[in-house]
């Protein structure tokens, strides 16, 4: 199940839900219990297992060959 973030229409109100995809209904407001809810477009975060931090590429590597 995902979670939602809602606002309040009555009182701005901004709450996060576990909501089942099948119901259709938006949930009340936990602050004035106004059922004038509305979902929020939100991001979210993906990361992998594999990941390298700090978003730098590598340097080439030098030539193994000399010229003398």
């Amino acid at each position: 199940m995902p979670i939602y973030e809602y606002t309040c229409d009555d009182c701005g109100h901004r709450f996060e839900k576990l909501v089942r995809s099948a119901d259709p209904a938006a949930p009340a407001c936990p602050s004035c219990q106004s059922a004038k809810t509305h979902k929020q477009l939100s991001g979210f975060v993906s990361r992998s297992g594999n990941s390298v931090g700090g978003g730098s590429s590598a340097a080439p590597a030098p030539s193994s060959s000399r010229f003398t």
